[in-house]
């Protein structure tokens, strides 16, 4: 066990030894320009199968890559197709956040579960929050520790359950997060190398990350309940009640907290009031409306479905991520009005620009990715490793299901040393998702793992 923990230790170092993604990614640029300048020097091609044509790598440190390096700087960043997508999310994501409908949504799936259930309503209320994204931190952690706190159990592993549910399984949820519209539009980028017509929307993976929640969320109450809670460290003592008093100075929602009565019982923070139930209802309402009248755009002989009555190619797919903003921009303005928090239309834009503000480091991180995405694709170099790759692994004749395992645990190690997985996912998606295509399989279920 301490041989273990000294190698997570080193590998902890080493990560925190990396610089910021934004300089990893000139560093990436770095290299891919010397390594293009040798390739081209050698003379390296080859065949895409998918066209027949023969591409041969080109240096990126040559008079002619330097031109494309310098003419195309703003369009690499202006076409980059997540930044449209999760921004056009955003927008809507920040109306129902603002509106407190989010908030209102965790208290009810934790306060209305028995207490045996109570880690599992956190694990699981965590998962729910990554529609917020970092703000889930903000929220959960406290709503953890005080209904911990309520039915007399240590506050800290309330704390620290909510943060590792957070934390773990952050692209995991039952809802629609940001996280899916970037590492969607990545991996749509990617496959359009191969296929430009092949569509993946940010709902492409939602069965997968919706049932990992659920199991996430259970193999994080099993561990907890049958092995932590049972350590003397996590029984409730005075200094626990004390650092909790000090954590539960407001909540999520920006009210004192109501932590009183028998433990066992559910606290009135958790409780919804009668304002907040008839804005549930009428927001779940709005709810179902709005998906009939999608379904209906969806109806045969519809102008939004695509080219010969295709779903697939309808409108409604190809850009789910407007009618995805537009319906968590509409629960938000409803569930708002009704409770004051959105007193009039003229709040909702300054509840979406706080929204994207908070996403402008992200932004500025897709600035360098989309360079480097637009130099690997131009020299050749994704085209090679693909390519390549697909022929190696066809002539290893390994079954689907042993390559998508080497996948994951590979991504499991990159885990540990690179936290961001939209970082990751740009390095990866270049060279993954088409090299799956080349043997057979489907970037949908390539990205789902990721």
């Amino acid at each position: 066990m301490n041989r273990l923990f000294r190698a997570l230790s080193a590998l902890e170092r080493a990560g925190n030894r990396l610089p910021h993604p934004f300089w990893l990614f000139w560093i990436f640029v770095a290299l891919l320009g010397v390594l293009s300048a040798v390739l081209a020097g050698a003379g390296v091609s080859v065949t895409l199968p998918s066209t027949g044509d023969s591409v041969a790598v080109k240096s990126l440190l040559s008079l002619q890559g330097a031109k494309f390096a310098a003419e195309s700087a703003l369009d690499n960043f202006a076409g980059f197709a997540p930044l449209s997508v999760v921004v056009v999310v955003l927008l809507g994501v920040s109306v129902t956040e603002k509106s407190g409908l989010l908030t209102a949504l965790l208290r009810v799936t934790i306060g209305r579960l028995p207490v045996r259930w109570l880690t599992f309503s956190i694990a699981f209320g965590s998962m729910i929050a990554h529609v917020m994204s970092d703000s889930a931190y903000i929220v959960m952690i406290p709503l953890g520790a005080l209904a911990f706190r309520t039915v007399g159990r240590s506050p800290v592993l309330g704390l620290m359950v909510a943060y590792a549910s957070t934390a773990i399984g952050f692209n995991a949820s039952p809802l629609v997060t940001p996280a899916d519209a970037v590492r969607s539009s990545l991996a749509a980028e990617a496959a359009h190398t191969v296929d430009p017509d092949y569509v993946i929307t940010p709902v492409a993976t939602y069965f997968f990350t919706a049932v990992s929640s659920v199991f996430l969320a259970a193999v994080i109450a099993l561990t907890v309940d049958r092995v932590l809670a049972r350590r003397p460290e996590f029984v409730t003592t005075p200094e626990d009640d004390a650092a909790a008093d000090r954590l539960f100075n407001t909540t999520a929602h920006g009210e004192a907290p109501q932590h009183g009565g028998p433990a066992g019982e559910v606290p009135s923070s958790f409780t919804l009031s009668a304002v907040e139930k008839r804005a549930m209802r009428l927001s779940g309402a709005v709810l179902v409306l709005y998906v009939l009248a999608v379904s209906a755009l969806l109806l045969p002989g519809s102008p939004f479905r695509g080219e010969g009555g295709s779903i697939v190619q309808s409108v409604v797919v190809v850009n789910i991520a407007v009618f995805i903003s537009l319906l968590f921009a509409i629960l938000g303005i409803v569930y708002g009005r009704q409770v004051g928090t959105i007193p009039s239309l003229s709040a909702v834009p300054s509840a979406m620009a706080d929204g994207v503000r908070s996403f402008v480091p992200v932004i500025v991180l897709f600035f360098v990715v989309a360079q480097f995405l637009a130099y690997f694709t131009w020299t050749g170099i994704s085209n090679v490793i693909t390519v390549e790759g697909a022929r190696l692994l066809k002539s290893l004749d390994a079954p689907h299901l042993i390559i998508l395992l080497v996948i994951i645990l590979a991504i499991s190690g990159l885990n540990i040393i690179i936290s961001s997985g939209s970082a990751m996912w740009s390095i990866l998606a270049p060279v993954v998702v088409p090299l799956a295509m080349y043997i057979g399989l489907s970037p949908r279920r390539r990205w789902s793992p990721s």
